[in-house]
């Protein structure tokens, strides 16, 4: 039987367990996507390549498993690049395949190349690679597959030029892989797991802290078992919100509540389990969350073991092994009584509710934090929360808590707004019978405002609510504090009516003007069945906490004043 590429391709992608793919059609593709309707692959079409990028990235983050985006060259790759970025700073499995020109016209200035994608891709990826041959389709599938997935976990792109997707082979000379993926899961040695235990006896203010190795070894159910068994808070700080659930008693919270135990007047953790988690903007930078703290590191790649801090032991293991080998040994020991401890450190979560206790606003408009509070209040259980922007979502992450791995999506360290409808779309794919919730700014919500379309074309009725303050509200308020009134620049928006764009593509769209409107408006736009926007106003004044943490000293005389890093010594 004599196939296509683009056939090779769905059925490698279909064999290897392959269900949902995020694309934006482009004619270097077609031979592919007209074979996905045989394969049983559901296509998601979105308006802009970046967004179907978000998506994969957030279908991944959602099930820990891979996420698919499928593009066309040229400027299909260049839109795309954002996307395959941001997935490989934040360590998210995602197959990336670009179409391409025919081989045979390199250098004679073709539609949609003259450029090198390979070449261009090589830096934010794992693995790029140029397929030659329609016949080994499946097993380079399969090579990217095992690439993205196992040691660390990232994003791989597959150039598939138009004479490689349409071009034919034999099937009796194609190899179908038995293996697209492999069980790559290093355990730890027994002599670390033993030290680590001995150095956690000695605590006085243990925690965990954990990252996104978590969730891409599935290792929910063994971290929660070891830290039952040793009664210690854990803090996630970074993409693995649900890990551990927030109802659960030894739920620490995320980096703002690990930000607030000296405030609150309680120590320090003198030890911390840091798994999975990588040592940077989360964990508080050089200077640390965890100042003189011991620390017993686990991850998969040894790179990052020490980074910003000398590690007392470090563990090179997958997650998930490593929680089981502790959770193992440390039943045959008998450890402290840290239920004081665990009560306090638990507790910093709450803390935000004594600094905002006065919902009057300059401007007479809602205050975001009780903006926040009611939009959290109305949403179902189980809802999925994706946060976009910078000042907008931090209001809402005060609130946001799941029960589930992936159930709150938000920007990792490629500080990348606009990730919101692409990942909200991702999210709804992976997990259909969740709610999805996007808490954006006004100044993210402009960057893929065309998602309504695809949202409405495709079924997927996620709630958009826009804190709508006219203003990149992180910006301004940085230009302000550091510049004063005559800093502003380039930072003002217009009071737009977003609720009206959902309208034109198919969706359902409200304005509320107040806090008490927000439960109604919340309902109304759940009812509808189709993607809604609520537009909330809400005062520009009002600074976040996160924003006056990451400005650090405005008023320093001996220092240059930098926004969002250490300032710089003059």
């Amino acid at each position: 039987m004599i196939v296509n590429g683009g056939e090779l391709l769905a059925r490698a992608l279909a064999e290897a367990g392959t269900t949902e793919v995020f694309t934006l059609h482009g004619g270097h593709l077609d031979a592919f996507l007209v074979a996905c309707r045989r394969h049983g692959i559901r296509l998601t079409g979105t308006r802009h390549e970046a967004t179907a990028g978000h998506a994969a990235d957030a279908y991944a983050r959602v099930t820990g498993n891979y996420g698919v985006c499928v593009v066309t060259s040229g400027p299909g790759f260049t839109n795309v690049y954002t996307a395959l970025t941001n997935a490989l700073l934040d360590r998210t499995p995602t197959i990336f395949v670009v179409g391409a020109p025919p081989m045979r016209e390199t250098e004679t200035n073709p539609l949609q190349g003259g450029f090198d994608q390979i070449a261009a891709a090589v830096p934010v990826t794992k693995w790029a690679y140029r397929i030659t041959d329609p016949a080994r389709v499946p097993e380079i599938v399969a090579l990217a597959i095992r690439k993205a997935t196992t040691g660390i976990p990232g994003p791989v792109l597959l150039e598939v030029p138009i004479d490689v997707m349409f071009g034919e082979a034999d099937e009796d000379t194609v190899r179908f892989p038995v293996n697209y993926t492999v069980s790559a899961r290093s355990g730890p040695t027994a002599a670390a797991v033993e030290v680590a235990l001995d150095l956690l006896g000695e605590a006085t203010n243990p925690a965990i802290v954990i990252g996104g190795g978590v969730t891409f070894s599935h290792a929910s159910a063994a971290l929660v078992a070891f830290a039952e068994t040793v009664d210690v808070p854990v803090f996630y700080p970074g993409k693995s919100d649900g890990a551990v659930p927030a109802s659960h008693r030894l739920a620490g919270g995320g980096l703002l509540a690990i930000g607030s135990l000296p405030a609150l007047g309680y120590p320090t953790p003198d030890v911390v389990f840091v798994v999975g988690a990588r040592a940077g903007m989360f964990t508080g930078g050089r200077t640390s969350l965890f100042p003189g703290a011991r620390l017993v590191q686990i991850d998969v790649d040894a790179s990052e073991i020490g980074r910003m801090q000398d590690v007392d032991v470090p563990i090179l293991a997958d997650c998930r092994e490593a929680l089981i080998a502790l959770k193992t040994a440390a039943d045959q020991r008998q450890w402290p009584d840290w239920s004081a401890w665990v009560d306090a450190a638990t507790s910093a979560k709450h803390a935000h509710r004594h600094g905002f206790e006065d919902e009057a606003t300059e401007s007479g408009k809602a205050h975001p934090y009780f903006a926040a509070r009611a939009i959290v209040e109305a949403c179902p259980p189980g809802t999925t929360f994706v946060m976009d922007g910078a000042e907008a979502p931090s209001w809402g992450e005060f609130f946001t808590t799941t029960e589930e791995v992936g159930g709150v999506l938000r920007l990792g360290y490629l500080g990348c707004l606009g990730v919101g409808p692409g990942f909200a779309i991702g999210a709804h794919r992976a997990r259909p019978e969740s709610p999805v919730v996007l808490i954006t700014g006004d100044g993210a919500a402009g960057f893929h405002i065309q998602e309504f379309d695809t949202m409405a074309r495709h079924g997927i009725p996620v709630v958009t609510v826009i804190f709508n303050n006219a203003v990149w509200g992180m910006s301004i308020h940085g230009q302000e504090a550091v510049y004063g009134d005559e800093g502003i620049v380039v930072s003002e928006l217009a009071d737009s009516a977003y609720e009206k764009v959902a309208e034109a593509f198919g969706g359902y769209g409200e304005r509320v003007k107040d806090v008490a409107s927000i439960a109604d408006a919340m309902k109304r736009a759940f009812d509808a069945g189709v993607p809604a926007c609520i537009n909330v106003e809400v005062d520009p004044h009002v600074v976040h906490p996160i924003t006056t943490m990451m400005l650090g000293d405005v008023t320093s005389t001996d220092e240059i004043v930098v926004p969002y890093y250490e300032n710089i010594p003059r």
